[in-house]
């Protein structure tokens, strides 16, 4: 098996490349399902490594499919996401946005540099390993919609994924940094509007009508009972109103209110848990107050992110001969969603978070989806030497 200095070596020789490849991306952003620039590049890289390349899965997506020395074993999907976000780029660097309102601040630029690298390397060594790699580069993740897009055009099949593995460049954290941990990784992601229908009056007449805006306002302020009161305080969970729209001016009272917002937690009992309180509070204050509310949920929400225990210690075991036990941290979990949660929850697998703080002092550091984010390029070689040896190990010619 190749060693983890070898593969550090290979993927400090490639720095140039993945450099000027991520700056090329980061330069052209596109949107989620409008990545046709990136996913021209991503296809004709994968063909010219020999990978069997399938464009146009999930809408925008690319499929490369690489047999190793036997195609005996496991199939090893490996997702890199290549979308960008509706931001307005506020950092001046050579190889700034030069679509208006549109910038990579969240580093996908970086994964889809990171995923050709380690196809490249995956392809020098095949003969080194079996089974078959399977890279799936994804659109949409920031509208979490491209995983679902991809899966209902077969990605998980024909070869069947067995495991999978994925990871994230953390702009929070220090460069040189892996940061995982067993289980759930990153959170549910589920989301509602609610409706509150009253009866339009004169403002200064309100006893004519029935109020919403003051039914949603109480509905807004005791929703926020449900995470204080009603679930464990063990099991973690944020439920956050992002809107509320009605009324026209100052003295009318509108017939409706609209609200929306985002849930998160960790347990799918506990995501059921929150829609059940957020129905029960919702329609009784709306009904207490002469109103009426109606609900609405996704059919299917983002699942956790969830690390299969035995594929986060391959990744582990590669990490702590690559930047140090002491660098490493097990206990990385955020109330952040993927949609890559998908394809571990098919096959089980990892998911990994590669430090890549631009600042030592990681406060002065710009989270992600911040119009000044930046990431430090020295985490692109580590991020493709990691991941590399942790694939080589998914799939070892002996595993």
């Amino acid at each position: 098996m190749i060693s983890t200095e070898q593969l550090k070596s290979e993927a400090e020789a490639m720095r140039a490349g993945l450099v000027a490849t991520r700056r090329d991306f980061h330069a052209h952003p596109e949107l989620g399902f409008q990545e046709v620039r990136t996913a021209g590049i991503v296809a004709k890289r994968l063909a010219e490594l020999g990978y069997e390349t399938q464009s146009g899965v999930g809408k925008t997506g690319v499929v490369g499919v690489l047999e190793g020395a036997s195609p005996d074993g496991e199939t090893l999907l490996l997702r890199f996401d290549m979308d960008a976000l509706p931001i307005e780029e506020q950092v001046d660097v050579p190889f700034k946005s030069l679509t208006p309102g549109v910038m990579h601040a969240c580093g996908h630029d970086a994964h889809t540099a990171i995923g050709l690298g380690v196809a490249e390397l995956l392809a020098r060594h095949r003969d080194q390993w079996k089974g078959i790699a399977k890279f799936v580069f994804q659109p949409a993740e920031e509208i979490v919609s491209g995983a679902l897009a991809m899966i209902a055009d077969g990605v998980l099949e024909h070869p069947k994924a067995t495991r999978s593995l994925s990871m994230h460049v953390s702009s929070k954290d220090r460069t040189g940094t892996v940061l995982m941990t067993d289980g759930p990784t990153m959170a549910i992601a589920d989301k509602f509007e609610i409706i509150v229908r009253g009866r339009g009056s004169h403002g200064a007449s309100p006893h004519y009508g029935a109020d919403p805006i003051v039914a949603g306002a109480q509905i807004v302020s005791a929703l926020q009972t449900i995470v204080s009161r009603n679930v464990d305080p063990l099991d973690e969970s944020v439920v956050t109103v992002g809107y509320f729209h009605g009324g026209t001016v100052g003295n009318i009272i509108p017939d409706k209110v609209t609200m929306g917002g985002t849930m998160r937690s960790f347990k799918d009992e506990v995501a059921l848990q929150i829609r059940q309180r957020m129905t029960e509070i919702a329609q009784g204050i709306a009904k207490a107050l002469g109103c009426e509310a109606t609900l609405w949920f996704p059919e299917i929400y983002n699942p956790a992110t969830v690390n299969d225990p035995k594929m986060a210690e391959v990744v582990r075991g590669r990490a702590r001969e690559l930047v140090g036990a002491d660098n490493m941290s097990a206990d990385h979990r955020t109330m952040g969603a993927e949609d890559a949660a998908h394809f571990l929850k098919a096959a089980p697998g990892a998911y990994v978070f590669i430090g890549a703080g631009v600042h030592d002092d990681e406060d002065k550091n710009e989270p992600h989806h911040s119009p000044r984010f930046e990431i430090n390029e020295d985490a692109l070689p580590i991020s493709v030497a990691l991941v590399t040896g942790a694939a080589l190990d998914m799939l070892a010619k002996n595993s």
